[in-house]
């Protein structure tokens, strides 16, 4: 446990109201909304200044103690929660929450790491302008973790990683020093781009406290549609002829089985199957268009009729009102969070190459099924950018207890189908905890020796989430 002394001078720091000791208050910051990391922590700090924030860390750096930087504690790999041995600091973000700027005419947002996505798109929009990172926890999650762990989301296709939405950071350094590189400049071509260190690299190197963020033009029209088909390779065929003939006006092209729309239609209130028969899987596709006067409509409908015409499409439904988007958006985003009622869900968050998606779906679920019978495999995720949540309900009736005590076993198992189509074992939720020992089966001695060479040059005492990613 943390010795009195050493609390007493961090609760100095932050104040007796935004140092949480007791179990009651630290509850919230120690459980993974998944159930499969709960910690333990003798003091929850919640700094509301940047200047806190180098405080807190230059006492720690010279004391030796070890801290876990946390948003809003929506992450997948365990990064973010603390060790069980009650020996970690959890630092929250969330008093650091304002939106210092808004440029509109620049097209740019400061923003501070406690922000929670959704104020920030609804800031944006206010000024006419949109934040694309869309995730399916952005009413909670934040900014600064959003950037720590280098998002993806349904907004990846057209607009790229969180990594690509970020101009400037500042950030707390280790040692309590403040790196301020809060610069609005889409070129600033002078060495080494340091901001890139901190995206993606979870906590380990220092706190990201604020960003500059791009904003785009707000969309004057979108249209969206629920298709049905027979398979992913119908599916691609599809996104290959849609992005040839849409171009960048293609924003999103999402991948769902059958047994993910029953799930959601299950036990997602107000959710329904927007179309009339059952299709093996399906496909949500979004079109954006900067025009009102050239509306994707037209577009989107040649595309379908073009695939009704090749026998690729089965259905489709076309939403008629931004409400009925939503609906086929929230049959999406749903499909992570409502696996749980089905029992407990073996999850993979991988990546191969796009060509490649419908061959490594065709050997994963041969593959876990024959390992598992009975098993519900029920992949879907972003086709457009390569990245499938692969994740595998028990047979009906199985014990979640011991159909998660096979969670290796099934890793073993995609992993290695995975690594035979060239991909990734970490597509966009990071490596933290939960992946900490699969990634020296991924990586290369050198690439490892270059990470723990940067992790050594930034945070030599190791004080900044020890035991995540490396």
């Amino acid at each position: 446990m943390l010795d009195r002394a050493h609390l007493d001078r961090l609760r100095a720091i932050v104040g007796e109201a935004n140092t949480l000791t007791d179990h009651a208050d630290t509850a919230p910051y120690l459980r993974e909304w998944r159930d499969l990391y709960q910690g333990r922590t003798p003091a929850v700090l919640r700094p509301g200044t940047v200047e806190e924030v180098a405080a807190i860390l230059a006492y720690a750096n010279q004391n030796r103690i070890a801290i876990v930087p946390q948003g809003g504690n929506t992450g997948l790999v365990g990064g973010q929660i603390p060790q069980e041995n009650a020996e970690e600091v959890v630092v929250s973000l969330a008093r650091l929450n304002r939106i210092r700027t808004l440029d509109a005419e620049g097209f740019t947002m400061t923003v501070e790491a406690g922000t929670v996505l959704e104020k920030i798109h609804e800031a944006a929009a206010a000024a006419d302008r949109i934040f694309p990172l869309t995730l399916g926890s952005q009413g909670s999650c934040q900014i600064g973790g959003n950037l720590s762990t280098n998002a993806g989301g349904t907004a990846v296709l057209a607009y790229g990683n969180t990594r690509d939405l970020v101009l400037g950071l500042e950030v707390v350094l280790p040692t309590g020093e403040v790196w301020d590189g809060l610069r609005a400049l889409r070129k600033d071509n002078t060495g080494y781009d340091l901001k890139q260190i901190f995206i993606g690299a979870e906590g380990t190197l220092g706190i990201i406290t604020a960003a500059v963020l791009k904003l785009f033009p707000k969309p004057k029209a979108q249209e969206v549609a629920f298709v049905g088909l027979a398979d992913p390779h119908a599916a691609l065929t599809l996104f290959s002829r849609a992005r040839d003939k849409a171009g960048t006006m293609l924003t999103g092209f999402e991948l769902m089985p059958r047994i993910g729309v029953e799930f959601t239609t299950r036990h997602l209130e107000g959710a329904r199957d927007p179309l009339a028969k059952p299709h093996p899987w399906y496909v949500l596709m979004e079109l954006s268009s900067g025009s009102e006067a050239q509306g994707p409509r037209a577009l989107i409908e040649e595309i379908l009729g073009d695939a009704f015409e090749a026998g690729l499409v089965a259905d489709a439904a076309l939403a008629e009102s931004g409400a009925q988007a939503a609906a086929f958006w929230r049959i999406r985003h749903g499909l992570s969070e409502l696996q749980k009622h089905e029992g407990g869900s073996i999850k993979h968050d991988v990546s191969v190459p796009v060509a490649a998606v419908p061959a490594f779906l065709d050997a994963a679920i041969a593959a876990v099924e024959k390992l598992v019978p009975g098993c519900r495999p029920g992949p879907f995720g972003h086709m457009g950018d390569c990245n499938i949540h692969f994740n595998i309900s028990p047979p009906i009736g199985a014990d979640k207890n011991d159909f998660l005590a096979g969670w290796d076993a099934m890793n073993r198992v995609v992993h290695g189908i995975v690594h035979d189509f060239g991909g990734s074992i970490s597509a966009e939720h990071g490596i933290g905890r939960l992946k900490r020992t699969l990634l020296t089966e991924v990586k290369s001695p050198i690439e490892l020796d270059l990470m723990r060479r940067i992790k050594q040059a930034f945070d030599p005492n190791g004080i900044m989430n020890p035991g995540r990613v490396l």
